[in-house]
């Protein structure tokens, strides 16, 4: 395939719980690699004209879920950055399969995992967010329990955030990225 005929995809796709840091570590990438960043939480925000919190109360889980499954399926075809999904986006069936379909094609999905007690500071559980009503910390722990194997399905790499700075994720990202070409190179010449 030429240049001219490559399909715009993202440098590199951030999954991850709530707390992870996926919006900060994408900027600190896009900085580092003077890339354009794009999160599909705010994808959903700008479309629905509303916060996520609102969307969900006003309007249901089904809505805002579909709402970003659209987002995210625009933003693997458009976006040729560094994006950042929500917490629950890889969560449809069909997101799994268009994030499956860009790492056949060389895309790099990077699993940011951190654990609650380095999560609660950073999502500062007292702010609106509707998944984690109720006992937050609970229900973090139920949701991250639900969704780590399919963060791990979904991911080329995994990458441990707790206590560190995204600046400091980006630069492990980029170890991992360099292992990855490593391990690729090695695999085409046993060829």
């Amino acid at each position: 395939m030429s240049t001219d005929e490559r399909v715009a995809t993202p440098r590199i796709v951030l999954v991850g719980p709530p707390g992870s840091g996926k919006s900060t570590v994408a900027v600190a990438l896009g900085e580092r690699w003077q890339l354009k960043v794009r999160d599909t939480d705010a994808d959903v925000e700008s479309e629905a004209g509303k916060p996520i919190a609102e969307i969900f109360v006003e309007d249901g889980e089904p809505v805002f879920r579909a709402l970003e499954h659209d987002a995210v399926a625009r933003a693997l075809d458009e976006h040729d950055g560094v994006l950042a999904l929500g917490g629950g986006a890889v969560l449809h069936d069909d997101t799994q399969a268009a994030l499956t379909a860009y790492r056949e094609r060389g895309g790099v999905v990077v699993f940011l995992d951190v654990s609650l007690a380095h999560a609660a500071p950073r999502v500062g559980f007292n702010q609106s967010r509707p998944l984690l009503l109720g006992n937050p910390r609970a229900q973090w722990q139920a949701l991250m329990e639900a969704r780590r194997p399919v963060y791990e399905r979904v991911a080329s790499v995994r990458v441990v955030t707790d206590g560190l700075r995204p600046a400091d994720v980006a630069a492990l990202i980029e170890q991992e990225l360099a292992t990855l070409r490593v391990a690729g190179t090695r695999e085409g010449t046993e060829e």
